[in-house]
């Protein structure tokens, strides 16, 4: 008869079974959202019973997360990946990193980073290949959690936030924690992702996180028409029952010797949906326009699509378009002011447009944030909005080589 788990023998019965070797890590694969290639793995925790039947975590994980069982248990399956993890390596074997959960007790660990970078590094794993799996509930009840999670990141692991849609704070969290892999829980899947509401949640999920520039994985899978949806909201990755259901040690080193010979790669040009090749633009724009805005000539207003590695930092994201001149007019050198100012006050800017002219460039120097001016260039796009008469302009900046 299987073993019964009471809150009065999880303790001995948990202590007994990480002695003997009875819990042991299950892989649930997760695979490229576009090309189906094995790309990571969840470590998840069994049971192994003494008549030799492997019993789930419903069965006693919930009975441990009431304490700080918990603990042990996360830090024993840490070990047993780590340990699989070396002997795969040892044999010349391509691993993938493997996320493994961690309860928001650790946060009260004083030495959590130490024991963790003293575990990885103890079995000689690269860091890379370890993800610290963080449940969203954490970021709620957990102290110090963005610090927490930061000083995780400073120590070169990967950092997901675990079951993302689940709780009512995730919006408020997740702009803030500086986790670089977001988990959208299984829940806002439902049938073939028919529903409307539900296919408009989740585009504005994977629309921010790809905005915040978090990676995206989707659990819960198991279905053709959801992985279709995924793939043309720019999911990345996929985990659930439609690839493969978790796997015991053996069976995953199959899948890691299998998924990684020679195979002749795909064209992301026929395998890329709508959604994730808009994507590839936007981050090649950005990759040479650090500073990106869209305005509206028409209503006065502005919005800062990103602002990074540029010069300086001190722009707002959003307001109104004649109070961001003013502003950018005020970093300028001051022999560079007035023509920034009259290049792109804001009449004379449609005025032109409606004279024909769709294109206004100005090359400036502008201070940086290190109180050195750089040369800048700054181009305006102008375009009309497709459902009203409203004027708009991109605005293109980046920073000349000197």
């Amino acid at each position: 008869m299987a073993v019964q788990f009471t809150e009065e023998n999880i303790e001995t019965l948990l202590d007994e079974a990480i002695n003997k070797h009875r819990i042991v890590a299950y892989y649930q694969p997760k695979y490229d959202a576009l090309t189906s290639k094995l790309n990571g793995a969840e470590a998840l925790a069994r049971w192994l019973d003494e008549d030799g039947s492997v019993l789930p975590p419903t069965d006693f994980v919930e009975l441990l997360e009431h304490s700080t069982l918990i603990t042990r248990l996360d830090w024993h399956m840490l070990c047993e990946v780590c340990r699989f993890l070396h002997v795969q390596l040892q044999n010349h074997v391509d691993c993938v990193t493997v996320s493994v959960n961690f309860s928001r007790y650790h946060t009260k660990e004083p030495d959590f980073i130490e024991r963790l970078c003293g575990i990885v590094d103890g079995y000689g794993i690269p860091r890379k290949l370890i993800e610290v799996e963080i449940t969203e509930s954490a970021l709620v009840k957990g102290r110090n959690i963005i610090q927490f999670i930061a000083d995780i990141r400073a120590q070169n692991f990967s950092v997901a936030i675990d079951d993302f849609g689940s709780g009512l704070s995730s919006l408020t969290f997740v702009k803030e924690v500086p986790a670089n892999v977001l988990k959208i829980d299984r829940s806002l899947l439902s049938g073939n992702c028919e529903n409307e509401k539900e296919r408009i949640v989740l585009e504005s999920i994977f629309n921010f996180a790809h905005r915040l520039k978090l990676s995206t994985v989707a659990e819960g899978v198991e279905t053709k028409e959801q992985l279709g949806f995924l793939r043309t909201c720019g999911c990345e990755t996929i985990q659930g029952f439609y690839f493969s259901r978790p796997v015991p040690e053996a069976e995953f080193e199959l899948l890691l010797r299998q998924d990684h010979q020679e195979t002749p790669g795909e064209d992301i040009l026929l395998t890329q949906p709508p959604a994730s090749a808009t994507q590839l633009l936007l981050d090649a724009v950005f990759m040479c326009y650090p500073l990106v805005i869209l305005s509206n000539l028409s209503r006065n207003s502005f919005y800062m699509m990103v602002y990074e590695n540029f010069t300086t930092t001190c722009c707002p994201s959003t307001g109104v378009y004649t109070e961001l001149i003013v502003h950018g007019a005020s970093t300028m050198h001051p022999d560079d002011r007035e023509l920034f100012s009259r290049t792109f006050d804001i009449q004379t800017q449609i005025d032109a447009y409606n004279r024909g002219e769709r294109r206004r460039r100005v090359v400036t120097r502008q201070l940086g944030d290190d109180g050195v001016y750089r040369t800048v260039e700054t181009t305006n796009f102008y375009v009309k909005n497709p459902s009203s008469d409203d004027i708009l302009a991109i605005t293109l900046s980046k920073q000349l080589e000197q």
